[in-house]
Order: C-alpha cells, then structure tokens, then sequence
C-alpha cells in the first residue's frame, strides 16, 4: 500500500468504526429498544440452530481469547513466564486452527439453516446476510493464518507488528506498523473494523444484553409472579 492508503486503513478506517460502534450502540438503545434482540429462530427450527449456535459460539469464544492473548498481551510478558516465541506460535497456531474451524463449521451449518429452511430464509435481513459473509471472510482468514502460516508454513511473528499497531491505536499510533505484514494478515486486521461499524445496526447487539439473572436457575419466568408495585 501507499503511505495515504496505509493512512486510511490503519489509521482512519479503525477511529472511524469506533465512532460508529459507540455512536450507533447509543442511537439503536435510545431508538429501538424494542429491536434490541437476537431475533431468535428457535421455535421455527430448532434441530439445526442447536448444534450450529453451540459451535459456533464456544469456537468464537476460544477465538477471541486467542486474539486477547496474541494482541493485547506483549511478547514479553509470555517470555517472561518461560514461553518461547517458537512454542507460542506453534500452539497459538495449533489451538487457534481448532477454534476456527469447530467456528466455521457452526457458521457454515447457520448459514444453510437460513438459506435452506423457508421460514427462516424470509426473516433474514440484508444486515444478516452481510454479518455472516464478513464473519465468513474474517474465520477463513484466521484459519489459514494458524494453520497455513504457523502450523504447515513458515509462520510469520504477528506480535511485532499486528499487535503493536493495534495497541497504538489507543495511545500513539503507529499506521506504518502494518505496511510489510503478509496481505492475508492485513486483510485479517482491517476487514474486524467493517464488522464493528456494522454492529449497532445489526443482530449482533444482543450480546450485550446477558440475562445473568438466570444464571444458575433451570427455568425462564415469562411473567413476573407478583405484580408490578406503582
């Protein structure tokens, strides 16, 4: 890329989906509350939604962990606890090809259950269908930096340059940081910021919203059991 490009894309393309991240979140809670929710499918299908919903989820949650570890924690602190890079690598890429694929694969059964199942096809929005292909792009990516890179490849040490820049962002930013990293890791780093400007606008908002008052209880009230006192 050139020095503009690299400026847009590392720098301003992240403030930018920031803005629209937190901006929108606030729009869509004081403007549609009502719409604050998963829009669940359940009771149209169930079978499906069960085994795609649950890999997928415990996957992007072993993800996501995997990338707090890889780029907010620094090199140093893992070579401090006796963890050599080569080691780091290899199990990141080993653990982190695992998560991604157990992801895709309960994306992959998610999205046939949309475009195979009637009912449910006709409550798919725009907004769905582009959360899934930017999820699509982003796991795909990520598996084949684990294991084409890490595992099978010549590995690329992300950690002096992803993470640095991406930790930048929130005090000194570095834009250049990400200029000779492997195409797939840039597009890895910058297709997430799309994905979060998108956010507010789509289902995605209902993972802010934790019933932790069920927690630990093995029912739903669906109605309160004494009423409301004024």
């Amino acid at each position: 890329m050139s020095r503009t490009a690299d400026l847009y894309v590392w720098l301003v393309l992240p403030y930018a989906s920031m803005a629209l991240f937190a901006g929108g979140h606030v729009w869509r809670y004081r403007k549609d509350q009502l719409g604050w929710t998963s829009h669940s499918t359940q009771l149209l299908e169930s079978r499906l939604l069960a085994w795609g919903s649950n890999l997928f989820h415990w996957g992007a949650i072993a993800v996501i962990l995997g990338h707090v570890l890889g780029i907010l924690v620094p090199a140093s602190a893992t070579r401090a606890v006796g963890v050599s890079e080569r080691a780091y690598h290899h199990l990141a890429g080993i653990g982190g090809g695992i998560a991604g694929l157990i992801c895709l694969c309960g994306l992959a059964i998610l999205a046939y259950r949309r475009a195979a199942v009637a009912r449910i096809r006709v409550t798919t929005s725009t907004a769905d269908v582009a959360v899934y292909v930017l999820l699509a792009i982003l796991i795909l990516l990520g598996v084949g930096e684990a294991i084409g890179y890490n595992v099978f490849g010549p590995g690329y040490n992300y950690r002096v340059s992803v993470g640095p820049w991406f930790r930048s962002l929130f005090h000194d930013p570095k834009p250049e940081l990400m200029s000779q990293s492997p195409v797939v890791y840039q597009l890895h780093a910058a297709i997430p910021w799309v994905l979060y400007a998108l956010w507010p606008f789509s289902r995605l908002v209902h993972v802010w919203s934790i019933p932790f008052q069920y927690v630990g209880r093995p029912y739903i009230l669906y109605r309160r059991r004494y009423a409301t006192s004024r």
